[in-house]
């Protein structure tokens, strides 16, 4: 990797993924979308804005994706629609951005003659495990409008290594947490309300449980597949194979902040019933053995990171952590 696009790169993870392909020497191309605000999303944010080559646009225009494929040898295509909550509101919106934004970029990579493209999947593919851990032979079920997008989104992803032999992977984190976290996800709404004083944590449902990882070592997962030659044409897991409900984060969590806090169930942030997944195990023996990855962190160890990062008042002060965001 030398010259590498990051779509979504004002995001979350991508934020992160910048700042790392940036330490490793990257000359990095980072997409973020176009608003008149002037805002880069969390790029403002990021150590290393000054060295980055930021574009501002929509993956929705196949045009702009030509253009931004340009002198690029690999591609992180990150960028998405990912609020569970609002599929249900706007299904037609992760359609268009989440497929045919994918297909755009696909198409654009494939002309452009990229090199290596990585491809953003995710656990939610797989719905609530018929068999535990996951490995990437599970059933998909689309329990989410959200879910059924990404399915298809990794289909088209796929169809271009089988119809093309497309140097692609389809990199599929489970459950990534850590600063910059949008507040719609249930640790940085735990770790919010603590940190604003609440006595009381609204949540959903917590007996589901996740496989979490630290927003670092899922960057370190993507960078390894980008790196593997055998990862072409593969799907490929990044996770920790660790287990944990809800509802014992919200204790660990309690316990790292040393709060009192109670648990009050908020109907709001419930899913429907056939749409949540009640569980996320990872099997991450396929990326281990291609690449050797292992996690950094434990998850103590992330959230310890994450508490710090959340609990800064400049930090804290970006989020509403008394409303539900969609």
């Amino acid at each position: 990797m030398k010259n590498v696009l990051v779509t979504g790169a004002d995001g979350f993870i991508g934020s992160h993924l910048v700042e790392m392909l940036t330490g490793l020497g990257c000359n990095v191309r980072a997409l973020s979308l176009y608003n008149s605000f002037n805002s880069w999303g969390w790029l403002d944010d990021v150590s290393c804005v000054n060295e980055l080559d930021i574009k501002t646009g929509d993956i929705r225009d196949p045009h702009f994706c030509r253009k931004i494929v340009e002198g690029v040898d690999t591609v992180f295509h990150l960028a998405a629609l990912i609020a569970i909550p609002y599929s249900y509101v706007a299904p037609f919106s992760y359609v268009d951005t989440n497929i045919t934004g994918t297909l755009n970029m696909l198409q654009a990579a494939l002309d452009g003659k990229v090199e290596r493209f990585i491809h953003t999947s995710t656990s939610e593919v797989y719905g609530t495990a018929k068999y535990v851990p996951i490995d990437e032979n599970h059933p998909l079920q689309p329990q989410s409008p959200y879910s059924a997008s990404k399915i298809g989104a990794d289909s088209l992803a796929l169809s271009f290594f089988n119809s093309f032999e497309f140097p692609l992977t389809i990199a599929r984190p489970f459950n990534t947490y850590g600063p910059r976290q949008s507040a719609r996800a249930v640790i940085p709404t735990i770790i919010g309300q603590i940190a604003s004083g609440a006595k009381e944590i609204k949540l959903g449902d917590v007996t589901p449980t996740r496989d979490f990882n630290y927003v670092e070592d899922t960057c370190r997962g993507f960078i390894d597949l980008a790196n593997c030659s055998n990862a072409i044409g593969e799907t490929v897991n990044i996770g920790s194979n660790y287990e944990i409900s809800v509802g014992d984060t919200l204790n660990l969590i309690r316990n790292l902040m040393e709060s009192d806090v109670e648990f009050v169930f908020d109907e709001q942030r419930a899913r429907p019933g056939k749409s949540e997944v009640f569980r996320l195990w990872c099997d991450n023996r396929k990326i281990n053995e291609l690449t050797g990855f292992v996690p950094k962190y434990s998850l103590a160890e992330g959230l310890e990171l994450t508490i710090r990062w959340f609990t800064e008042p400049q930090n804290l002060a970006k989020y509403k952590t008394n409303l539900y965001n969609v």
